[in-house]
């Protein structure tokens, strides 16, 4: 499998700004950072050459549109969309909450957190409590389901790079060999109530699986590889 092209990441507001060569590096300045403003670009002059005019007002930036995914896989490398804040391929639907977990250990300390797709803002967080990784992920999916539900958006989908959790999400029940003890109680109440949301919510939003073999990290990941 070839790798991606090089893109490189302009930050005009995060925790430090300017041009970034991974996303790895522009992701630290902006995910979590409130009002962060950032785009990539296909190469460093063009990034260079943003940063120095600075950020497009808000009303001028493109709406993203949302793309259906297709069936089978799509070509490698994949081809990258510019109507977005983050860096997306093409196959992505930028419509969308991308969702990941992280723990310190497993067990250890987990969290868990959705960013927006379009925006790249995060939407909601929660932890660190003692847990798992797969614990995590299921959670972290139904927080997106639920926050979708609430706000009466049938639309857009939900990306988690888990298999395990979506399994777990299909049949209703967060299967973690996890025990139930004082420590992990407040984790468990949580538990049980995702597991009511989804006995009460059977038809709910779309969840995809992100390939990351093909895209890279999901825009979720806490970056602790």
């Amino acid at each position: 499998m070839s790798k991606s092209r090089q893109r490189y990441y302009v930050v005009w507001q995060g925790r430090e700004t300017g041009v970034f060569d991974t996303w790895d590096a522009c992701r630290a300045q902006v995910i979590g950072a409130e009002g962060a403003r950032y785009k990539s670009f296909a190469t460093r002059d063009e990034a260079e050459e943003a940063f120095r005019q600075g950020p497009p007002p808000m009303s001028a930036r493109k709406a993203p549109v949302a793309r259906k995914q297709k069936d089978n896989l799509p070509a490698d490398p994949p081809s990258w969309r510019n109507d977005t804040v983050l860096p997306l391929p093409n196959e992505v639907v930028a419509q969308a909450i991308a969702v990941d977990a992280a723990c310190s250990g497993n067990p250890g300390k987990m969290e868990y957190q959705g960013i927006c797709l379009q925006t790249g803002a995060q939407l909601f967080h929660y932890g660190p409590v003692f847990g798992t990784n797969n614990i995590g992920e299921f959670l972290a999916i139904v927080h997106a389901l639920a926050h979708l539900a609430q706000k009466g958006d049938k639309q857009t989908i939900v990306y988690s790079d888990s298999r395990n959790a979506m399994l777990w999400i299909k049949a209703g029940r967060c299967r973690t060999k996890l025990a139930s003890t004082e420590k992990t109680a407040e984790l468990f109440d949580v538990i049980a109530r995702a597991e009511k949301w989804l006995a009460m919510h059977p038809e709910h939003n779309e969840v995809r699986k992100w390939q990351t073999d093909l895209w890279g990290e999901i825009p979720a990941d806490f970056g602790r590889k």
